[in-house]
């Protein structure tokens, strides 16, 4: 069965592939026929690649966590759902040409990193045998791919807004959503993500205080995650309650996914904390 979720994971990779293909032809010539063909691929990537990791967790008895293989893996997904989130939820589907191909990325990524997944002690196997952290790293995942769609989109936004103040347009350009539609997203991204992100924070704390280690909140990673929180819950209160400018929302939607990002680093180098037990994760 492990072989059989292996090929299923290749399937879903050549898949996905050929749906970022169509999703880039579709972004020229604008054809209905294709983009039609393009989200049939990406579906049946998905079905996919949720197959395989449903065969992988059945063999391991239930989604290993750890490793950065198996995360990448769920990442990879998870931007896939958040695709059909962006297009049924917010009906913007040009954003297919941008967030399969970042999917299919890092499925390539997750193809060509080491398996590192640690053999971890009684100890440590028994802080993670609850569901609360099954759940945790669940919010995380989602919550964390909905910041770096809002991150990167508000990259693009910076973009378009200064080619349209300096006049400067171009095919490729035009073809874009409005800058009200691209700011749209950015924010609806963010305002699906955080609370996933809220949750799988208090999710986290609650097991941390279950299993009483010592010194859990000082861990760097857990103070870098309140860091991403109080961050984005800055986007949100100044965009819904302080009016603040988009441009500015903007600058702080990268600034948030600049600290995801600085803690995924951490969360694969700094062997501290109650996180000690995710060395490799």
């Amino acid at each position: 069965m492990e072989q059989i979720a292996l090929v299923a994971r290749w399937f879903a990779l050549a898949l996905l592939t050929g749906a970022t293909v169509l999703y880039a032809y579709q972004f020229l010539v604008k054809r209905p026929a294709i983009a039609w063909w393009a989200r049939f691929f990406t579906g049946a990537g998905l079905l996919t690649l949720t197959a395989s990791i449903g065969l992988t967790s059945t063999v391991t008895d239930g989604t290993i966590l750890t490793g950065p293989r198996n995360q990448l893996i769920l990442t990879a997904w998870a931007f896939v759902v958040l695709y059909f989130v962006v297009e049924h939820l917010i009906k913007l589907k040009i954003y297919g040409t941008v967030l399969i191909p970042v999917s299919v990325a890092v499925l390539v990524v997750a193809e060509l990193v080491a398996d590192t997944t640690m053999t971890l002690s009684p100890e440590a196997l028994s802080q993670l045998d609850n569901w609360r952290v099954g759940i945790h790293v669940a919010f995380i995942v989602f919550a964390n791919a909905g910041f770096a769609i809002g991150g990167l989109v508000s990259v693009l936004y910076l973009v378009q807004g200064a080619q349209l103040k300096n006049h400067r347009t171009n095919v490729l350009f035009r073809r874009l959503p409005s800058l009200g539609q691209t700011q749209n997203l950015a924010r609806r991204s963010i305002v699906l993500a955080f609370p996933a992100y809220t949750a799988g924070i208090v999710l986290g704390t609650l097991r941390a205080i279950e299993t009483d280690v010592s010194g859990w909140w000082a861990d760097p990673r857990v103070m870098l995650s309140g860091l991403v929180w109080i961050v984005f819950g800055g986007y949100l209160i100044g965009h819904y309650r302080r009016g603040i400018s988009n441009t500015t929302a903007a600058w702080i939607a990268i600034g948030g996914t600049a600290a995801v990002g600085a803690l995924s680093i951490a969360a694969r180098t700094l062997p501290s904390g109650f996180h000690v037990f995710g060395l490799g994760a």
